[in-house]
C-alpha cells in the first residue's frame, strides 16, 4: 500500500485509460514514463482492461491499477493481472471487502458524506470524488474537507488542463484523476509521442501547483 500512494503522490496525477487494443499497452507505459509518471489507471470498460494491465504490468517501473471495478470477480481479474490498486466508481462494501481479503488497496469512489463516512467506517482514507466537476467541483471538496479532514480525496470526471491546478492546490486532494492526455483517439491513432508530450506538460502543471501550494 505504501509503494501505491507514494507512486501516486509523487506525480500527483492518475491517468485514467480505456485500451480497447492490447498492443497498445507497451507503447503507452513508455509514453507515460517518458513524460514523467509511473503509474496508470486502466479502466474494465473494455474487454482488452486484463490483457493491458498484464503487459504494461510486466515493465517494473510502472504501478498499474485496475478501474472502474465494479465487482469482486473483476478485482480478482485485475489482480492476477498484475493490478496493483483497484479503482471503483461507486461505494460497493462486497468490492471494498474483497480487496481488503486479497490484499489489494482501493480507492473506492465517493459522492456524498455518507460514502466519506462508509470509507471511514471500513478503515480507508485515501477514496475518488467521481465525478467531481459535475458533483461540485473544487467547492464540493471544500465542503467535504471540512468534517473529515483527515481523509484524501483523488478527485476524477471532468478534470483537464485547464483546471488541474485549482483541485492539487487544495490539502486535502492526494492526485487527480484524468483522461486528457490518455484520450482514447490519441491511442486509437498510435499518436504516443503526442500522449508523452501531453503528460509531460501534466506533470509540469502538477509540479507548479505543489510549489504554489
Amino acid at each position: 500500500m505504501s509503494n501505491v500512494l507514494e507512486v501516486v503522490a509523487a506525480g500527483r496525477l492518475m491517468p485514467v485509460v480505456v485500451v480497447r487494443d492490447p498492443a497498445h499497452a507497451e507503447p503507452l507505459g513508455a509514453a507515460l514514463l517518458a513524460g514523467g509518471l509511473r503509474t496508470a489507471e486502466v479502466t474494465f470498460r473494455t474487454d482488452a482492461a486484463a490483457e493491458a494491465i498484464r503487459r504494461l504490468a510486466q515493465d517494473e517501473r510502472l504501478v498499474v491499477g485496475a478501474g472502474t471495478v465494479l465487482t469482486r470477480e473483476q478485482v480478482d481479474q485485475a489482480v492476477a493481472a498484475g493490478a496493483r490498486y483497484v479503482v471503483t466508481p461507486g461505494f460497493s462494501v462486497k468490492v471494498v471487502e474483497h480487496c481488503a481479503q486479497v490484499g489489494v488497496p482501493v480507492f473506492p469512489g465517493v459522492a456524498t458524506a455518507t460514502e466519506v463516512q462508509m470509507a471511514l467506517d471500513a478503515g480507508l482514507s485515501t477514496v475518488k470524488f467521481f465525478p467531481a466537476e459535475q458533483l461540485g467541483g473544487v467547492a464540493m471538496l471544500k465542503a467535504l474537507t471540512a468534517p473529515y479532514g483527515k481523509v484524501r480525496f483523488i478527485p476524477t470526471g471532468g478534470i483537464s488542463a485547464a483546471n488541474l491546478a485549482d483541485y492539487l492546490a487544495l490539502p486535502a486532494v492526494y492526485a487527480a484523476g484524468g483522461s486528457w492526455m490518455v484520450a482514447p483517439d490519441l491511442l486509437a491513432a498510435g499518436a504516443f509521442d503526442e500522449i508523452e508530450r501531453l503528460t509531460a506538460d501534466a506533470v509540469a502543471l502538477a509540479l507548479a501547483a505543489a510549489s504554489a501550494a
